[in-house]
C-alpha cells in the first residue's frame, strides 16, 4: 500500500496498475480534470502540479518543500508519503470573486494571461511553484526559467510573463499546504514493509533502504528500474509497455544523497537534478550548457542522473560530461558493489555492463584540477527542452602550454556515448594553439561514422563536430578568429533568457 496527501486529503491505495501514471489517476480515478493531458511526454505543462516533500533545512530542521512536476510522467507509486498539490487547491471556493483567487489567478485574469485556458492550469502551478519559494518577485530572469517547461499556443507569452510580477504587487498570502503535509506525515504509521501497488501478479515496489532494493532486485532480476520516471513513462503510454514488476529508486535513501568530499562529488543515482547541479555548478560552471537545457524546470525536479545514465541512450546529454570528466559509477547487488569508469558502461545501442542483479547507485565526480579547461557544446534543433543531435564535451589538462591530457566524449555520433581517442590523439603532447584543434577536428571520421535520421544528416553531424572543435580551441585560446584559419566564422555564445 502507499499513502500520500491529495490537496487536503489522505489517500491510501493498494490495488492499482503499477503502470499508471498520476495524471491518469486524477483524471479517471479523482476527477480532477484541472490537470489536463497535452502532449504525454512532458514537453508541453498542461499536466503540471506540485509535489511536496519533506526535507531538512540549514539547521537540521524538517521542513515541507514544494516543487512542479509533470504529472504525465510522475508514476503514482512515487507518490508515497509525499503532498501532491493539484490546481483545484488553489482557490478552493466554488464561486470566487476577483479579491478571493490566489495572487496568482488574479495575476493571471487581469494580465489577460489566459485564452483558451487549456494550458492555463499548468501555468498556474508554475507560478505558484515560484511564488511559494520567493518572498518578493525574484525578476524576469526567473519567471522565464520557471515557466519554461509550460507551452502556451495563444498568448505570446507577455502576458503571462507580466502576470508572475503582478502577483506580488497584491497582499502577500502564505501557502497553507505545509502545515497540512506537516499533520499528515505525523499520522502516518511507518513500518518495515515495502510501500507497493498491486495488480493481479503485477506490482511496483518503493524500496526504502538499498538492503530492500537489492534483495528485490535480486529476487526479481527482469523488473524495470524507475527513478524520476520521465523517459520510463513515455516507454509506458507511448510504447504501451506492460512490465509485471516495476522496482522504484526514487525513496532509497541511500541513493538520494550529495556528497562533497573537498570537491569530489557523490551524487546518488536517484537524486534528481535539480538537487545537485547547484553544487556541479560550483566547481564545473560550464556544465550548465547541458543541465539548463536539459527537459524543463519540471523534469530537472524529478529526472535523475542514474536514471539517464541506467537509460544508456546514445544522445543523453549528462554521459559525454561525465565521460570528459573521468567520472565513475558504483554498482550496487546484494554481493557488494563494484566500480567502473562511467565509459566502460556503455557497451552497445542500449546494452551495457550491468548485471541482472545490480542496480546504479552513486557517480563520483573527481575533483577538478586546476589547469582543467571543460567546453560542453549542445546543438538540438529548438535550444531548450529538445533531444541532441550533437553533444561534445572536451576537457584538457596543460602545462606550460602543452596539453597533457585530453579526454573528449560525443552523444549522437555513434551508438553510444563514446570517447573520442583519435581526436585525443591528436591533441595529446600538442602545444595549446588553435590549428591543434583545427587539426584534432580532422581526426572526427576516424572516430565516428554517424547516421542520418530525423534530427540531421551524417554529413551534418560530423561537420558541425568539426566546427565545434576549432570554436573550442578558439575559446581554450583566448584567440580571435581570422580568415587564414577559419573562414571568418564568428565566435558568440548563445545568450538566453532563461541561463
Amino acid at each position: 500500500m502507499i499513502t500520500f496527501l491529495l490537496n487536503d486529503t489522505p489517500i491510501e491505495v493498494e490495488e492499482c496498475a503499477p503502470n499508471l501514471t498520476i495524471l491518469d489517476w486524477l483524471r479517471t480515478k479523482k476527477g480532477k480534470m484541472g490537470t489536463k493531458e497535452g502532449c504525454a511526454t512532458g514537453d508541453c505543462g498542461a499536466c503540471t502540479i506540485l509535489v511536496g516533500e519533506e526535507k531538512l533545512n540549514s539547521n537540521g530542521e524538517p521542513v515541507w518543500h514544494y516543487k512542479t512536476m509533470n504529472s504525465c510522467l510522475l508514476l503514482l507509486g512515487n507518490a508515497h508519503a509525499k503532498h501532491i498539490v493539484t490546481v483545484e487547491a488553489v482557490t478552493t471556493g466554488l464561486y470566487p470573486t476577483l479579491n478571493d483567487l490566489h495572487p496568482v489567478q488574479r495575476a493571471l485574469v487581469e494580465c489577460h494571461g489566459s485564452q483558451c485556458g487549456f494550458c492555463t492550469p499548468g501555468i498556474i502551478m508554475s507560478m505558484l511553484a515560484l511564488y511559494i519559494n520567493n518572498p518578493s518577485y525574484p525578476g524576469k530572469k526567473a519567471a522565464i526559467h520557471a515557466l519554461g517547461g509550460n507551452l502556451c499556443r495563444c498568448t505570446g507569452y507577455s502576458p503571462i510573463l507580466l502576470a508572475v510580477e503582478k502577483a506580488y504587487s497584491y497582499e502577500r498570502k502564505n501557502e497553507p499546504y505545509s502545515a497540512m503535509a506537516a499533520q499528515f506525515k505525523a499520522s502516518l504509521n511507518i513500518g518495515d514493509d515495502i510501500p507497493c501497488l498491486k495488480n493481479g501478479s503485477r506490482t511496483f515496489y518503493l524500496p526504502q533502504s538499498a538492503a530492500q532494493l537489492v534483495e528485490l532486485k535480486a529476487r526479481y532480476q527482469q523488473a524495470h528500474l524507475v527513478a524520476g520516471g520521465t523517459d520510463f513513462a513515455i516507454e509506458l503510454s507511448q510504447n504501451m509497455l506492460l512490465p509485471d514488476i516495476i522496482i522504484s529508486l526514487s525513496q532509497t535513501s541511500e541513493l538520494c544523497t550529495l556528497t562533497d568530499n573537498s570537491g569530489e562529488l557523490h551524487i546518488g543515482a536517484a537524486l534528481p537534478y535539480s538537487q545537485f547541479v547547484d553544487a556541479f555548478y560550483d566547481y564545473y560552471p560550464e556544465s550548465k550548457e547541458l543541465f539548463e537545457r536539459l527537459g524543463s524546470n519540471q523534469v530537472r525536479n524529478s529526472g535523475t542522473l542514474g536514471g539517464s545514465i541506467g537509460n544508456a541512450s546514445p544522445i543523453g546529454d549528462p554521459a559525454p560530461l561525465l565521460i570528459a570528466l573521468n567520472a565513475t559509477l558504483d554498482l550496487l547487488s546484494a554481493a557488494g558493489t563494484r566500480t567502473i569508469n562511467v565509459a566502460d558502461y556503455f557497451v552497445d545501442y542500449k546494452k551495457t555492463v550491468i548485471k541482472s542483479d545490480e542496480v546504479i547507485s552513486k557517480i563520483t565526480v573527481p575533483k577538478r584540477p586546476d589547469s582543467l579547461k571543460l567546453a560542453c557544446h549542445k546543438i538540438s534543433k529548438r535550444f531548450e527542452d529538445d533531444i541532441s543531435t550533437v553533444c561534445l564535451v572536451l576537457s584538457i589538462e596543460q602545462t606550460q602550454g602543452v596539453i597533457n591530457s585530453a579526454r573528449c566524449a560525443m552523444g549522437g555520433m555513434a551508438a553510444i556515448p563514446k570517447r573520442a581517442a583519435h581526436i585525443e590523439q591528436k591533441l595529446n603532447a600538442h602545444p595549446l594553439q588553435v590549428s591543434t584543434f583545427i587539426d584534432a577536428a580532422s581526426a572526427i571520421n576516424d572516430d565516428f561514422a554517424p547516421m542520418s535520421d530525423v534530427r540531421s544528416s551524417a554529413h551534418y553531424r560530423t561537420t558541425v563536430s568539426k566546427n565545434l572543435l576549432q570554436r573550442i580551441g578558439i575559446e581554450f585560446c583566448g584567440a580571435q578568429p581570422s580568415s587564414k584559419n577559419n573562414n571568418n566564422i564568428a565566435i558568440t555564445r548563445i545568450s538566453h533568457a532563461s541561463l
